[in-house]
Parts: C-alpha cells; structure tokens; sequence
C-alpha cells in the first residue's frame, strides 16, 4: 500500500480552495446579498408603479378627478409592467437552473473521475492479492 504522500495531499487541498473559490464567485453572480437587493428594488418599483397607476384610476372613478393618464392607457401600462416582471422572473429562473445544470454536470464529472479511480485501485488490489496468493500456499 503506498503512503500518502504529504506533497500530493497539498496539491489536491490548494486545487479544493481554489475551485471552492471559484463556485463562490459564481454563487454571488448569481444569487449573492447584492443581487438580493437589487431584486428588492425592482420589485418595489414595480409594486409602487402598479399601486400609482391603480391610485390613478380608483380617484377617476370614485373622485371625478381627471388625471394626466387616461383609464385605458393606465391599464395597458399595468399589464405592460405585470409582462415586464413576469419576463424578468422567468430570466432569473433560466440562471438559476443553468446554474443547477452546471453543478449537477460537475458533480457527474467528478463522480465519473471517482469511479476512474476506484476501477484503478481495484485493478491494482487484484494485482496485488493475485500475486501474493501462490506464495501464502
């Protein structure tokens, strides 16, 4: 059996980190405490946006006023920002499966390479145990 090798062990540590390191950049492109509050943002101006809009046409109605907007153009921009987020939601989602592709492919990727190994270090034990057979005889 071969001894671990202190060398090797430090390789394969450094090469963790700095994969490790990568996926959290990745993570924060993709979901990190600053695109956190840029979603909350959006979706407050989009929530303000379709509340003033509603304010717009309650006070037509109810209050007689005669605001800048008309009822039918405020209602065609409401549907219009509903259509805008519900296209902005489907984009984040697209990210984020990719992104779910993207690990599931690596952790396949690394499972493959654990198998490669495993298959290697069988190979290797028969060797070993075939040899050592006819001489416990």
């Amino acid at each position: 059996m071969e001894d671990l090798d202190p060398i090797k062990l430090k390789a394969e540590l450094d090469a963790f980190k700095k994969e490790k390191e990568m996926i959290r950049k990745l993570m924060g492109q993709i979901g990190g405490k600053e695109q956190e509050k840029r979603d909350q943002w959006m979706n407050r101006i989009f929530i303000s946006a379709i509340v003033l809009i509603g304010i717009n046409d309650v006070l037509h109605v109810v209050g007689g006023f005669h605001p800048p907007i008309p009822t039918e153009l405020s209602l065609g921009i409401a549907v219009l920002l509903v259509s805008i987020k519900i296209i902005w939601m489907m984009h984040k989602a697209t990210k984020v499966e990719h992104f779910q592709f993207w690990i599931l492919n690596s952790i396949e990727f690394r499972l493959n390479d654990v198998a490669k190994q495993l298959r290697s270090l069988e190979k290797t034990v028969e060797k070993y145990h075939i040899e050592e057979s006819p001489d416990d005889s």
